[in-house]
């Protein structure tokens, strides 16, 4: 036991100061890809060598049309290997949990050469914001052009960093007037999500340092985390979940696979995306989401609750349509 608390001593905190200081992250992490749609002359090798389909491909007459969906992403980098020309790029953004699930899909039009080649970007599609409500800009509008990483952002300034997470921890209790319960549901995951949401727990992440917990039952929680494609057998356990989980409650879809259904889709054993069976209210890409990722969609969600909780008057909100 002495040496135990001797070790605990020469090693000192190791917690993460996330969302109250900015994410240290490792050279190695791979992130989600970024497109430099102005500077895209052919989208077809990396379509081809999309595992999952997230980048569609569709000629009409003149034009070409290119989808990229971060819900179906894995981040393997395969789109940026077989592109070689640089307008891929894999990057070290993870802060990509959206509210609607089409935020997640990028549409970008482009003119077709008489040979059928690919040529000038004509227009962003109506999703030109893309994952975390980042615009899309071309070299010509004054910036790199990478989807994910060209708006200009304000640096928060030190006093804000410090006071952010106290705001998590007052919001939580005005919310709710304790702390956030969440029950994790695997529907049928591979178990890669369950071992970045594991690790919420350990002292790097601490999850309840933000007055944040896992409950074993959801009667006791105020958010399902879910993870993995829906599975014929898991269905109707999910959903008896989410009936006994008390309002309001919120749905976190964690993982491509919970978002899309990924590489499995929809087959004979699974149902696919988890908002095929119950309504969804924050989507976490990724394949898994790091801890980082989940700190910063389950901090979304919370600005999700608190707009939930609000008095609708005589109107009943259908959580269908929500």
């Amino acid at each position: 036991m002495f040496h135990i608390f001797q070790k605990s001593v020469q090693t000192g905190l190791v917690t993460i100061g996330y969302p109250q200081k900015p994410a240290q992250i490792s050279a190695q992490f791979r992130g989600a890809p970024a497109f430099d749609f102005s500077a895209w002359r052919d989208a077809r090798p990396a379509a081809e060598a999309c595992p999952t389909g997230a980048i569609q491909i569709h000629d009409f007459d003149a034009r070409r049309s290119v989808t990229v969906d971060y819900g179906l992403c894995n981040y393997c980098g395969e789109c940026a290997e077989a592109d070689g020309t640089g307008a891929v790029k894999i990057t070290q953004e993870f802060e990509l949990a959206v509210r609607q699930r089409n935020d997640l899909i990028v549409t970008a039009e482009y003119a077709l050469r008489p040979d059928g080649s690919q040529g000038e970007l004509v227009e962003m599609g109506r999703n030109e914001r893309g994952p975390g409500g980042r615009r899309y800009r071309s070299e010509s509008a004054g910036g790199p052009g990478l989807g994910i990483k060209t708006e200009e952002t304000t640096t928060p300034s030190v006093s804000e960093l410090e006071s952010l997470e106290r705001n998590v921890q007052q919001k939580i209790h005005r919310l709710l007037g304790r702390s956030l319960s969440i029950r994790e549901v695997d529907a049928g995951s591979c178990n890669g999500c369950e071992m970045e949401i594991g690790a919420l727990n350990n002292p790097i992440y601490d999850l309840e340092r933000l007055g944040i917990h896992f409950v074993a039952s959801p009667r006791h929680a105020d958010m399902l985390l879910v993870t993995g494609p829906v599975t014929r057998n898991m269905e109707l356990a999910l959903v008896k979940t989410w009936r006994a989980t008390p309002e309001p409650k919120i749905v976190i879809a964690s993982g491509s696979c919970a978002i899309s259904g990924g590489i499995f889709g929809v087959n004979y054993a699974t149902r696919g995306a988890v908002d095929a069976v119950i309504p969804v209210d924050v989507f976490i890409p990724g394949c898994p989401p790091r801890p980082h990722a989940l700190l910063h969609g389950i901090l979304l969600a919370l600005g999700r609750m608190e707009q939930r909780a609000l008095p609708q008057g005589a109107t009943v909100v259908n959580p269908q349509s929500c």
